[in-house]
């Protein structure tokens, strides 16, 4: 038995080979251990200009499974001092 948490409700996703899931990893609190997850990037030049839209560094989960996401990115800030 694993207990988790998350902000708000937690959603559910289910993954198959004809179907994988992209996740930003910011949201991404857990996923079945059956599954092969990969980060995936998507820089262009609009990225640097900051004209571009969604995420630039996403999880691609493949196989058979499930992964669990909150609607909420966990950002962790550098105390300044």
């Amino acid at each position: 038995m694993v207990a988790i948490t998350s902000h708000y409700e937690p959603l559910t996703l289910l993954v198959s080979p004809e179907n994988p899931v992209y996740t930003d990893p910011n949201a991404t609190v857990a996923w079945s251990g059956n599954l092969q997850p990969e980060f995936v990037t998507d820089i262009s030049f609009k990225t640097f200009l900051g004209r571009g839209s969604g995420e630039s560094i996403q999880m691609k989960f493949s196989g058979e499974g499930f992964v669990v996401v909150q609607p909420f990115e966990e950002v962790y800030y550098a105390p300044q001092g």
